[in-house]
């Protein structure tokens, strides 16, 4: 599923894989929240409710641009800079272009929505 991040006048384009976690987090979409920086790596921000975790693996090693979950803290991820293995983080899945809007510092309002696929 695609889905966009808009940033004030930017549009970051991601799609989502296919798996529990990534469904529930698609079902909360439109959504807005604010992502604030975590130690010069990712992007973070609360989400309304905790998703499912079923069949997900014990932990990944996010890659740049990877749209996490990080279970413990129930809250979304987003890694601009590389980062090691975490226990508890699931892949939703991954920015496609754009990811250079989110490395600024301070707090960024994000609408993360789907998009609308094409009548073709």
């Amino acid at each position: 599923m695609k889905i966009r991040l808009v940033v004030e006048n930017a549009v970051v384009e991601a799609t989502l894989d296919d798996n529990a976690t990534s469904r529930d987090f698609a079902a909360m979409l439109p959504l807005d929240v604010t992502l604030s920086d975590y130690h010069q790596t990712e992007k973070i921000a609360d989400l309304p409710s905790t998703l499912s975790t079923d069949g997900a693996p014990d932990g990944i090693d996010p890659a740049i641009g990877d749209i996490t979950y990080y279970a413990p803290w129930g809250n979304l991820a987003i890694f601009y800079r590389d980062f090691g293995y975490a226990r508890g983080l699931v892949r939703l899945g991954r920015i496609d272009s754009g990811i250079e809007t989110l490395i600024q510092q301070g707090e960024l309002r994000v609408r993360i929505e789907r998009v609308q696929d094409d009548p073709d």
